[in-house]
């Protein structure tokens, strides 16, 4: 195969006899083990055209890598070739027109750090080390998402290579269906090499971390606060045992807590009197809001990769009794780690038709992940997953919705809850426009429609 790849690739090419090629394989899903005959970090778009064009002549898998975090590990091949876009990190800052133009290998914390010298940003999600390019096709929903709404909502244009070779540039005037189906359809369509974004004003926040001792009042009043509160402050709450962290009082740590990330980006003042009800639902166990710059809410994250299992949902509301539902199924979960995350949404995000993009889910009112961090070497995936998938359907009310960015290799019955009705239709339709033998099929996949 190696043989068979054009010998003029820019790019660097990885065999299983590179040095570098461990850790080039490696996924953050710890419980992916694949082993790719090929890694080609391109250096542009004449590199992505030869790769695909290689994969199709073969017959070889293909998958496509930005920052590595797909939760079922879509970001490397078992034996086919992985085109690795790390390499692409060309960022262009327009100040005067608050855009930028940033390639799909740089990190959300990469372009955070470069747009924030001038005092701007993008929403992206809440981890620094996810590609760009990743978060912003599945959607994006993070520290911003009420203020600014969804990363896509922020996505201007795209450079894009498709399933036939070519480079296509594409925004709301050229190519619509396409630039359409790329806010929010996953990798289905294409290898997207840049990004044009918004860029918002966004320095001095009121951001970090809320303590609080987790009973179903406190949790339930944490959920009826963010979703009362005013759109410039986005909450992303953890409910959990408390981990052994230096700010939690040892006689606590196991102990069930609501450990709340919050991001007010508005004026400061304003901010300490949107957080003043967080801060009397309890007393606080810590409490480490304050104004900062905004990317300091991307910190450093080396360190070991967690194996995690998760289910995630969207729900209309969590009260007293889901609560105390979530409380009970954490007891009782043998996982070294068990929590359950509410994001509450709206704002921004809900004010966008729920047609205007392939994310479908504009009126979710919140986001739920129920996830499990275990020890594979003392227990078994399967056990965890039972867990999270339990108490996933015992919160359902309704909301058959799912966010593509957080599915795992769940089935294909999920990959329609992400993208439901008409959605599935439309982007089936330009899948078969632009991908008819399914080459981009490594994704949380969208079968071309048959007789387009």
């Amino acid at each position: 195969m190696l043989s068979t790849l054009p010998r003029h690739l820019n790019g660097h090419v990885l065999t299983p006899q590179d040095a570098a090629y461990d850790e080039a394989r490696t996924v953050f899903a710890a419980h992916v083990d694949r082993r790719p005959a090929l890694i080609v970090r391109v250096e542009g778009p004449n590199d992505v055209a030869q790769v695909i064009a290689h994969a199709r002549e073969t017959g070889c898998e293909l998958a496509v890598r930005s920052g590595g975090h797909s939760p079922a590990g879509h970001g490397v091949s078992d034996g086919g070739i992985v085109i690795d876009l790390s390499e692409l990190r060309s960022f262009e800052l327009d100040a005067a027109e608050r855009t930028a133009w940033a390639g799909a290998g740089l990190t959300a914390g990469e372009y955070t750090v470069r747009a924030g010298e001038r005092g701007l940003a993008t929403g992206f999600g809440d981890t620094g080390s996810v590609g760009i390019g990743g978060i912003t096709l599945a959607g994006g929903i993070g520290f911003l998402v009420r203020k600014h709404g969804l990363t896509i909502d922020d996505l201007l244009a795209a450079e894009i290579v498709t399933a036939d070779g070519r480079l296509r540039r594409v925004d709301a005037q050229t190519e619509r269906d396409l630039f359409w189906a790329l806010r929010g359809g996953g990798g289905n369509f294409g290898v997207v090499t840049r990004l044009k974004y918004r860029l918002h004003p966004v320095d001095a926040i009121l951001g970090g971390l809320l303590c609080l001792p987790a009973t179903p009042e406190v949790i339930a009043g944490f959920v009826a606060e963010a979703d009362a509160a005013p759109e410039q402050l986005s909450t992303i709450a953890g409910v959990m045992p408390a981990p052994p962290l230096p700010f939690v009082p040892e006689d606590l740590h196991g102990r069930p807590v609501v450990m709340a990330t919050m991001v007010y980006a508005g004026d400061l003042e304003a901010g300490r009197r949107a957080i003043a009800p967080f801060r009397a639902l309890a007393q606080p166990i810590a409490d480490l809001v304050r104004p900062m710059n905004y990317l300091e809410m991307y910190p450093d994250e080396r360190g070991p990769r967690p194996a995690v299992v998760a289910r995630t949902m969207f729900a209309g509301s969590v009260g007293v009794r889901q609560a105390e539902t979530i409380l009970e199924r954490i007891g009782e979960s043998s996982a070294m780690l068990a929590a359950c995350e509410i994001r509450v949404l709206g704002g921004a995000m809900e004010r966008v038709p729920a047609d205007a993009t392939a994310f479908a889910h504009r009126h979710s009112r919140i986001m739920i992940n129920v996830a499990a961090r275990y020890d594979p070497s003392t227990s078994e995936r399967s056990e965890h997953a039972a867990w999270a998938g339990g108490l996933a359907a015992e919160l359902d009310d309704g909301d058959p919705g799912a966010y593509a960015g957080f599915l795992a290799e769940e089935g294909e019955e999920r990959v329609r809850a992400a993208y439901p009705g008409a959605t599935w239709e439309r982007l089936a339709a330009i899948k078969a426009a632009y991908d008819p033998d399914n080459v981009f099929r490594l994704n949380q996949n969208i079968p071309p429609a048959l007789g387009s």
